[in-house]
């Protein structure tokens, strides 16, 4: 599945590890493989907006929920998309059952634009300004990234 992710000129994958994990000690195995949490993605699958990507984020392991880990994810996936994919306006498609990832995403100034009672979600976009696309790229300086 990670070789589809990497060929795939539409999508971008990051895996998301717990930092704290990485630097704790482990009995066995790899720390960066112990320390995987869960996957941050983008989507270009927009023909008439090649600006456009939806934006998704899962952290899998419950003990790693509610640290910031997702919100750092997010950002750091809407630098990455900024500077290397000239993406300007994010989409969030979120079941409207789950709470703490509308609160999330709409903190970060995401905004509802249409929701659907079928699928149960609400759709979120945000459209970037000067200001907000220069603190982004601005954040990829810190930024540290494995293959």
């Amino acid at each position: 599945m990670q070789l589809s992710w990497t060929q795939d000129p539409y999508k971008r994958t990051f895996i998301v590890l717990d930092k704290q994990s990485v630097v704790g000690e482990f009995v066995h195995g790899n720390p960066h493989v112990e320390a995987m949490v869960g996957d941050v993605n983008v989507y270009m699958n927009d023909p008439d907006d090649p600006q456009l990507a939806e934006i998704e984020i899962m952290i899998a392991e419950s003990k790693c929920r509610g640290k910031g880990l997702g919100k750092e994810s997010v950002l750091i996936m809407m630098a990455f998309a900024v500077q290397n994919l000239g993406i300007h306006i994010f989409r969030a498609k979120i079941g409207e059952s789950n709470a703490p990832s509308l609160s999330m995403f709409r903190k970060l100034g995401f905004e509802e634009t249409s929701h659907s009672e079928i699928f149960q979600e609400v759709t979120l976009e945000l459209q970037l300004t000067e200001p907000k696309s220069g603190e982004l790229l601005r954040l990829m300086d810190s930024v540290v990234t494995h293959k």
